[in-house]
């Protein structure tokens, strides 16, 4: 396999519409003429011990499709896009190198973006002391503040960046304000070895939000609170980035004592339904998506997907 005909499958699209499911599917069909790995693209699953809310692949899943990039760190370490970058192009190559098919998967469109578009990612070396003035003004105004400041410097990054995600509103900042020059000015991209097909699930609206709805109720069921409260109990504190996360950080202010129970799952489902459309308005942009319906039985959907997949794959082995 040369340099330039590696082929990248991408399953991309919100929270909730069946990406982990429909890639397991996949490999399933592929197998004997491919044997599928995954490559996971979501800035949560990186975090071990957190498990139930990120939607982590099952052990089923992940006996039936090796993922890769989970459990990379602790929720108490940093893990930044460089890294995640470096991790999923050598495990991207470490899979083609043995003759598979790597599938990269997941919802955070800007650790997709990094692989597939080799995406520049700007060389500010992190300042302490400005990261710790801007957390703090995170705390004290919420994460608003943030993005408020960073829409001044930089309104097109705003507009990228979950307004939730204090960490990322943070490194933007630092870098518009050591650079002098606005982050997404600074996020070119760079020639990959991949040849890409780029796969979207979306579905009507409200049946994906009633989906989440549902997956939520079922994390509820297998212990989302009493994950959260085991993370404290090992000494995460609840100012930590990771547990910042959706559905840990409604569950918190539920054990704080600040809302009750119903209030903290009615907020974990509103917020999802935000992340929703802000994944959905990330996407859309993108021409080289092709969309399938996540509604369809899985058995067609599969069957849909295997029809872009087949010609795709044949024309990469012509071109090797």
């Amino acid at each position: 396999m040369t340099e330039q005909t590696i082929p990248l499958l991408a399953l991309v699209g919100p929270t909730a519409a069946g990406k982990t499911a429909l890639a397991v599917r996949l490999a399933q069909r592929l197998r004997g003429t491919w044997f599928c790995e995954a490559v996971s693209a979501d800035s949560r699953q990186i975090y071990r011990l957190m498990d139930i809310a990120t939607a982590k692949p099952t052990a089923e899943e992940r006996a039936r499709l090796p993922h890769h990039l989970l459990d990379m760190v602790w929720p108490d370490e940093r893990y930044t896009l460089a890294q995640y970058q470096a991790d999923a192009n050598a495990a991207i190559a470490e899979i083609a190198a043995r003759g598979g098919l790597p599938l990269l998967i997941g919802g955070t469109g800007l650790y997709l973006r990094a692989v597939v578009d080799g995406l520049a990612i700007p060389q500010v070396a992190p300042s302490p002391e400005l990261r710790a003035e801007l957390e703090a003004e995170a705390a004290a105004h919420g994460p608003a503040a943030l993005r408020e400041r960073l829409a001044a410097l930089d309104p097109v990054a705003a507009a990228h960046i979950d307004p939730q995600n204090v960490r990322r509103l943070v490194r933007a900042l630092e870098v518009c304000i050591l650079s002098g020059r606005p982050f997404s000015e600074q996020q070119g991209t760079r020639p990959t070895p991949y040849r890409p097909l780029l796969l979207g699930l979306n579905m009507e609206r409200a049946a994906l939000y009633a989906r989440a709805d549902t997956r939520i109720d079922a994390m509820l069921a297998v212990g989302l609170v009493e994950e959260t409260r085991g993370l404290v109990a090992r000494g995460y504190g609840w100012e930590l980035p990771a547990m910042s996360s959706l559905g840990y950080r409604e569950i918190g202010a539920y054990l704080r004592a600040e809302i009750t129970l119903d209030a903290a799952i009615e907020r974990f489902k509103l917020a999802t339904h935000g992340y929703i459309r802000r994944q959905l308005t990330w996407f859309r942009s993108d021409a080289r998506i092709t969309w399938l319906d996540a509604a369809l039985p899985p058995e067609t959907l599969a069957e849909q997907a295997m029809a872009l997949i087949e010609p795709w794959l044949a024309a990469n082995t012509a071109a090797e």
